[in-house]
């Protein structure tokens, strides 16, 4: 056995020599070459990157240098499969004391143009001084973004093509400002001044809010949600509380060079039509159910911007649930409460917090859904947002939506009334798991329906609610959607995925103005394909810095058509 043993050991070693060796460049018998920037196969999503306006190649030993003219080769790809050369062209060059690197660079030293994209090719005539050759043709594509000048960007000419998306400003009253409960008070500046320049960009087509303009949910428990006043009247408040802001997106709108949307979010769910009209004269605005809107340009249907609360369990409209006590057509979701809870716990940051740890319910096989997953999203809510109220206390103040009474948190909570063994049960929201979830989801026009504990998945976890993108869009055979804009978690970013037809598609979600992101002042924005020719629509997600800078770019992606 220790003989054997021995043999396996020398032969093991033997064999990773072996692979060690063959991953070894110096040993290799074939050639290899990487580029500079960041390119992708014609299989994979493109690469996009900025202008440059030199690409190195760096081959794994030194070249024949005599091997390099003729065999290596930039053009931008063209609608059709064209390829044609870069305006102004390209030079290929070699330097003797660089024997392993080849450039690429425009002859007059400017940035490659901006919005195409691009092929690169080495040939296999290239080849390496000791004889070595590539093991096939080395085609590479990569796609530029635009140069952002909030001037303008003279790629695109005089034209308006481009549609930006914002969402969650969350507009508060005067109260939130004056009490600090607001999330939107020291960006007012910023956004009055992003908007100036939306104004004057020459090439806008297209602005969109995509939900949570108005914000009606933002106050702590003890607070009457509207201040004694009606839906109107708090939204008229809001108007006074921020009349630079509503001025500047009524100076876009009156102009006539720009359509302005506005799609409803879960803060502003209840702001009426006639409210929008009434404050924005000759906005439009992408509604198709209570509390819910999703908008497509008429020229670029391949686009859909909606808010995303239409997949989140908490707060989709929901018009099913309390009806029997408002006595209204009422469609405020738990989210509402949620976030006044929220509000008080913030406030509260430093004061001994009362948590009932485990809420003490035990499981009941005849209700999954309120154990496993409603149940089990409010113990994580309150040990996340604790305060020191009691919860049987009748503290949470409504005066919203048909809503007259004050609740305590034990009327959210399914609990159990006297022992263990009783049933969990709930004031509001009874059986919102059970009985109603797939109801409110019909009455919501659900594309592709949900279960309850995805759609709660999406309201706690970022990236389970962009990924509805992919489920209710791009792999919906009944959609022909290849970029979809979502705001709601506050979370800018990006990302690209294939869709159903098995064409790179993306995703972006354009962030929020709050004061407390960790990224703030975000927006999308679309620039599809150029009139001369070019293959690709850019999207890309940008921080607003100031109107004197280029904004910052945080994640940019381009698609073929």
């Amino acid at each position: 056995m220790k003989k054997t043993s021995h043999f396996l050991l020398i032969g093991m070693v033997l064999i990773m020599a072996f692979i060690s060796g063959c991953s070894s460049d110096s040993s290799s018998p074939l050639l290899t070459v990487t580029a500079s920037i960041q390119t992708s196969s014609a299989s994979e999503a493109l690469a996009t990157v900025n202008p440059p306006n030199e690409i190195i190649l760096t081959f794994s030993e030194s070249l024949n240098l005599t091997t390099v003219q003729g065999n290596v080769s930039l053009q931008i790809v063209k609608t059709g499969g064209l390829f044609v050369s870069v305006n102004p062209t390209v030079e290929v060059t070699v330097d003797a004391q660089k024997p392993t690197q080849v450039s690429i660079r425009s002859k007059d030293g400017s940035l490659m143009p901006s919005g195409e994209e691009f092929v690169l090719v080495v040939g296999s005539g290239v080849k390496a001084a000791s004889g070595k050759v590539l093991p096939q043709e080395y085609v590479r594509y990569f796609a530029t973004d635009y140069n952002l000048s909030l001037r303008s960007i003279p790629e695109l000419g005089n034209t308006r093509t481009t549609t930006w998306v914002i969402s969650d400003i969350h507009l508060g009253d005067q109260r939130s400002i004056d009490k600090g409960y607001g999330w939107f008070i020291k960006n007012r500046d910023k956004l009055v001044s992003f908007l100036s320049v939306a104004r004057q960009w020459p090439h806008l087509k297209e602005l969109v809010i995509a939900g949570d303009m108005f914000d009606e949910w933002v106050a702590p428990m003890e607070y009457d949600a509207f201040n004694g006043s009606t839906e109107s009247g708090f939204v008229d408040a809001i108007v006074a509380a921020n009349r630079p802001v509503i001025d500047a997106f009524n100076a876009i709108i009156q102009d006539g060079n720009i359509k302005v949307v506005y799609v409803p979010g879960n803060h502003d769910m209840l702001v009426t039509s006639a409210d929008i009209q009434r404050i924005f004269p000759g906005i439009s605005e992408a509604r198709d159910a209570q509390g819910l809107g999703a908008y497509t340009p008429t020229d670029l249907t391949a686009l859909v911007v909606e808010h995303g609360h239409r997949y989140d369990f908490f707060n989709a409209p929901d018009p099913i649930s309390n009806r029997d006590i408002t006595k209204t057509t009422s469609i405020l979701s738990p989210g509402f409460f949620v976030t006044k809870i929220a509000a008080s716990s913030d406030i509260e940051k430093g004061v001994s917090s009362f948590y009932r740890d485990g809420l003490s319910a035990q499981y009941t096989s005849s209700q999954p859904g309120y154990y496993i997953t409603y149940w089990a999203a409010w113990q994580l809510i309150m040990s996340q947002k604790p305060v020191k109220e009691s919860w049987d206390a009748k503290i949470i103040k409504t005066g919203i939506d048909g809503y007259t009474e004050a609740y305590a948190i034990y009327d959210l909570i399914p609990h159990h009334d006297s022992s263990s063994d009783s049933p969990l049960d709930v004031l509001l929201y009874k059986d919102i798991v059970n009985t109603w979830w797939d109801q409110r989801q019909t009455a919501n026009k659900v594309p592709i329906k949900l279960l309850a504990e995805v759609a709660i998945a999406a309201g706690a976890i970022n990236p389970a609610l962009d990924a509805q993108s992919i489920v209710q869009y791009f792999l919906n055979t009944d959609s022909n959607k290849r970029i979809v804009v979502f705001g709601h978690t506050h979370d800018a970013g990006l990302f690209s995925t294939l869709n159903h037809k098995l064409q790179w598609s993306v995703y972006a979600n354009s962030g929020t103005w709050v004061d407390n992101s960790k990224v703030s002042c975000t927006f999308v924005s679309i620039i599809p394909k150029k009139e001369n020719g070019a293959t690709t629509d850019t999207i890309t997600v940008y921080q607003y810095v100031d109107d004197q800078h280029m904004p910052t770019t945080i994640k940019s992606s381009a698609i073929r058509n």
